[in-house]
């Protein structure tokens, strides 16, 4: 498709990106997370199904909503960072296909089968949540991603009516380093990778 990334952007996205844990106090516009949005939506999904839907929450009034939802541990970080997304997946994802899948009924393939549905709404809501935060770092965005909340909790706060479900939650904004533990290690390829 085209030339590889250099260096200098892939340390960007991967290699020196970290997972954050303090906040400098600086904003992040709604701007930004309109072009966040319009580089990850082009991220695959098995039959374009795209389940993500996400609310920012960025007001003080909804990061207050948010705090006594997010495990103890995390509160400083939502409080502090000046955008938590919260991204959830639509259980009836399917009711979007006729458009965004014309090809075939894909519709038919879930509206009788709820387990199926909900299997591909989580997993390409979770591929989503990747393309989101590989998008956010490419702008230069730093990111907190958490999954310590009260999933329920936050649901019923942030997606009324039951028919999205929270996945996980992601600060955004710019990190601050004083907040960074040490790089953890990774496996390596031989270890986790098998070629057959």
């Amino acid at each position: 498709m085209g030339k590889p990334l250099d260096d200098a952007a892939l340390d960007m996205i991967f290699r020196q990106a970290r997972s954050q844990n303090k906040w400098l106090d600086k904003p992040v516009s709604n701007d930004q997370l309109a072009s966040l949005y319009e580089l990850m939506r082009w991220g695959p999904t098995s039959a374009n199904s795209f389940p993500v839907r996400i609310v920012f929450v960025a007001s003080p009034a909804a990061k207050e909503r948010l705090k006594p939802l997010v495990l103890q541990g995390n509160q400083a970080k939502v409080m502090a960072a000046p955008v938590t997304a919260i991204l959830g997946y639509d259980t009836q994802f399917y009711d979007w296909l006729p458009r965004l899948f014309p090809h075939a009924d894909a519709r038919a393939w879930f509206t009788d089968k709820p387990g199926f549905a909900e299997a591909t709404a989580f997993r390409n809501s979770s591929l989503q949540g990747a393309y989101f935060i590989i998008a956010a770092r490419a702008l230069g965005l730093d990111c907190g991603p958490m999954s310590g909340f009260d999933n329920e909790a936050v649901d019923q706060e942030f997606f009324p009516g039951g028919q999205v479900k929270s996945n996980f939650i992601c600060a955004l904004g710019y990190g601050d380093p004083v907040g960074l533990f040490d790089r953890l290690p990774r496996p390596s390829f031989s270890e986790v990778c098998k070629i057959v």
